[in-house]
């Protein structure tokens, strides 16, 4: 899919900048913050909703409060029939995330989970379909990073634009 400029000019990075640091302001301050009128970010908001730019408004928990205090990534390598591991991992609760990738890993899988323990029967369920290998995550230096314009896309827009003189 490629970007539509309709859709998203620079003030709509600008909005989508402060929803990702803040998804709970409200459309009065996005307006503040970004020089829209109410009426204008309301109307950008619904467009980037209906192109399905943005798909959603979620809580950010802290996994160690909740007693879920290891991170780790599972890389399983299967022969055959992905469909069930699919199925498998959408029916458990630790997998934050599944990808299926290229190179030797079919899957990479992010998980959460309470200990060792918790981390290894997690992973009893998973060899029954192929070859696991996992990493546990020591620390994050990049926990969340916001999407925006790529350096491409931004030497693309002031190549558009008009010079002044």
């Amino acid at each position: 899919m490629t970007l539509d400029s309709k859709v998203i000019d620079e003030k709509s990075w600008q909005l989508l900048r402060e929803l990702q640091e803040d998804a709970r302001l409200t459309y009065a301050e996005l307006g503040r913050r970004v020089s829209l009128s109410l009426p204008a970010v309301a109307e950008r908001i619904h467009k980037m909703e209906d192109a399905g730019i943005i798909e959603g408004y979620r809580a950010e928990i802290n996994p160690a409060r909740i007693g879920m205090p290891i991170t780790a990534f599972i890389r399983i390598s299967i022969v055959g029939d992905f469909t069930r591991v699919t199925k498998v991992v959408q029916e458990l609760p630790e997998v934050l995330e599944c990808h299926r990738s290229t190179g030797a890993d079919s899957f990479i899988l992010k998980v959460q989970v309470r200990s060792v323990q918790h981390m290894e029967s997690v992973i009893d369920k998973l060899t029954p379909f192929g070859t696991t290998s996992t990493s546990v995550v020591l620390s994050s230096p990049v926990k969340r990073r916001m999407l925006g314009m790529t350096t491409e896309q931004v030497a693309i827009r002031q190549r558009r634009r008009p010079t002044k003189r």
